[in-house]
């Protein structure tokens, strides 16, 4: 019996062991090969498979449950795997990038699986970042080798502080720095607003100088031969005279003969004064423009039906900035100032073809000037000696005459220029915030126009006002707008 059993089991064995065929017949019974299982198990899954974010050029340790015989790492250039004994193995990072170590025993079994992700360590940074960036939120991640920081701070300078850090500390020492080694996501919390007061004053003078003598002679050569003489001299340098009130003649008679000399003796001086203070307001990092002039039109060209094309072109006292706010109380500023004026000085003019009116284009004189600045709140900056000076002068006369000492002013005309300019920019940028619309006033707050009866009576121009209705404060006597 017992004999009996042991062949059953050994039976039973062999039936479970030997796969069926798909006729049902064994292969063994049938002479074919035994069919060989395939199992393929990709790393990270499975009860011996771990997860772990190794920092660059540090290490981790370890410890098996069993002696490991083998340790195989799929990128030994991302991770260094050193075998201290069977059963505790360091692995070093040595650079960023994923990879994943097998460990198996004598026998062949899979002891662990690691998938590991070699990174910078950004705890690190974050803590330079917060010791140097002032009240700053930063957030650092890293994607392979870039670093990619989140979060907010004060302004643009601490904006740009934390990107200067990031890049140094992703930089390798003797390499040059990278701009796209970090991605800078960081934003300002507060969108500081700058006020720019700028102040523009201009001073012009001119001179201008004539002195000319025209002489006409007639007389008789004989009784049957008469001749004139006549000397203009021109004033070639303004095209005209300045004016033509003075004038001093005289002259002798005699006979049928007649000398006249007409002597014209003119001066010119002016003066023009030029101030404007635009006051703009733009968010750190924008720009403003101010324009206070006008446009006038230029020519361009002709469209399809012939018609003259214009585009307006500006002229007056123009500003445009853009500011940056450093830190607190550091304001960069890049400023472009601007004066310009019509004048017929380098005027184009074009005479419009046979029976057609000319048209002129007049010129531009400009002061232009443009700097990038740093400059505290409230602190002010002068972009002075912008002088120019200029000197004409043109004689006319008759050749060889003119040259006379003395006698040589009776045959020549003098015409005489000169101008100065001096031109005076002073910038102050403030630190602002918005305001109540209660806090500020306009010019025409509490202006009433003057009735019939005061401006008749009393030509006054606007309505004089008391205590109690737009003045504050303990006032005596007549209050109001004055104007002049």
């Amino acid at each position: 019996m017992k004999l009996l059993r042991v062949a059953i089991v050994l039976a039973l064995s062999a039936a479970l062991v030997l796969p069926v065929a798909a006729n049902g017949v064994s292969p063994a019974a049938s002479g074919a090969e035994p069919v060989q299982k395939l199992r393929i198990r990709p790393g990270g899954s499975g009860p011996q498979s771990h997860r772990v974010t190794l920092a660059i050029s540090k290490g981790m340790i370890v410890e098996l449950p069993e002696d490991a015989r083998d340790v195989l790492v799929s990128n030994p250039g991302v991770v260094d795997a050193v075998v201290r004994t069977p059963r505790q193995i360091y692995l070093v990072g040595l650079k960023t990038g994923p990879t994943n170590a097998f460990f198996f025993s004598a026998s062949g079994k899979q002891l662990l699986n690691l998938e590991i992700r070699v990174e910078r360590d950004m705890g690190e940074l974050k803590t330079i970042i917060e010791r140097n960036v002032k009240e700053s939120d930063v957030r650092v991640e890293t994607i392979n080798d870039s670093v990619v920081i989140n979060g907010s701070v004060r302004n643009a300078g601490d904006a740009e502080a934390a990107r200067q850090i990031a890049m140094r500390y992703v930089t390798d020492s003797g390499k040059s720095m990278n701009n796209d080694s970090v991605v800078n996501r960081v934003g300002i919390r507060g969108g500081d607003q700058v006020m720019l007061r700028v102040r523009v004053a201009e001073m012009q003078r001119s001179v201008s100088k004539q002195l000319g003598t025209n002489i006409g002679a007639a007389f008789d050569i004989g009784k049957a031969v008469p001749i004139s003489l006549a000397s203009v001299n021109p004033f070639s340098l303004l095209g005209q005279a300045l004016s033509t009130s003075q004038e001093f003649k005289f002259g002798s008679l005699s006979g049928g003969s007649s000398v006249e000399a007409v002597v014209r003796a003119l001066e010119r001086t002016g003066m023009i004064r030029t101030l404007a203070e635009p006051n703009l307001t733009a968010v750190s990092g924008e720009s403003a423009k101010f324009l206070a002039g006008g446009e006038f039109p230029v020519p361009v060209g002709r469209d399809r039906d012939g018609n003259v094309t214009i585009e307006f072109k500006p002229f007056g006292v123009g500003l445009g900035f853009t500011p940056i706010v450093l830190s607190e109380g550091r304001i960069s500023l890049r400023i472009s100032t601007e004066v310009s004026e019509i004048t017929s000085e380098n005027a184009f003019v074009s005479t419009g073809g046979e029976g057609g009116n000319g048209i002129t284009i007049p010129g531009l004189r400009v002061r232009r000037a443009e700097t990038t600045v740093e400059l505290p709140s409230g602190g002010s900056m002068v972009m002075a000696g912008l002088l120019q000076q200029s000197m004409k002068q043109n004689i006319d006369g008759i050749p060889g005459l003119k040259n006379i000492p003395i006698l040589g002013a009776l045959f020549q005309s003098r015409d005489f220029q000169s101008g100065e300019t001096e031109l005076v920019v002073i910038v102050t940028p403030y630190l602002v915030d918005p305001a109540s619309l209660n806090e500020f006033a306009s010019p025409t707050d509490g202006f009433v126009p003057a009735s019939d009866a005061e401006s008749i009576l009393l030509s006054r121009l606007n309505a004089v006002y008391g205590k109690g209705k737009t003045v504050h404060g303990s006032l005596k006597g007549p209050v109001g707008f004055t104007l002049q």
